[in-house]
């Protein structure tokens, strides 16, 4: 009986299954919030742009606020997500969202990413 390895295979997956599904899952996650977090950015400088060189599609906030939600390039966020301000260094727009992982069924908190770019006037 001890020479018999019958089953062993199975054990050994059910041994190793956990923790590689476990670090497939965590790529994925860490992709999409570096994919979240380049969206964001990529939102905030284009609207900062946008505020100083193209006064007629950025004149209001709220303009700034949409143009900025529609550059957050694969991301649907809220134009809320996005505010302008005039700062020393230009017109500034930040981004403030909530990342929410979806290992989040286990407990996992969300993790706050912010965002901010200044275009000079």
């Amino acid at each position: 009986m001890l020479g018999n390895a019958r089953g062993s295979a199975a054990v050994e997956f059910a041994a190793v299954a956990p923790l590689f599904f476990m670090l497939i899952c965590g790529v994925i996650e860490g992709a999409l919030l570096v994919w979240t977090q380049v969206g964001l950015q990529h939102g905030a400088q284009a609207a900062a742009r946008c505020a100083t060189v193209n006064p007629t599609t950025c004149g209001t906030s709220a303009s700034i606020q949409n143009y900025a939600a529609q550059q957050a390039f694969g991301l649907n966020v809220a134009v809320s997500t996005f505010s302008f301000s005039v700062a020393a260094c230009g017109n500034q727009v930040s981004a403030n969202y909530s990342f929410g992982f979806f290992s989040g069924y286990f407990g996992m908190p969300s993790l706050a990413l912010a965002a901010r770019s200044c275009y000079p006037k």
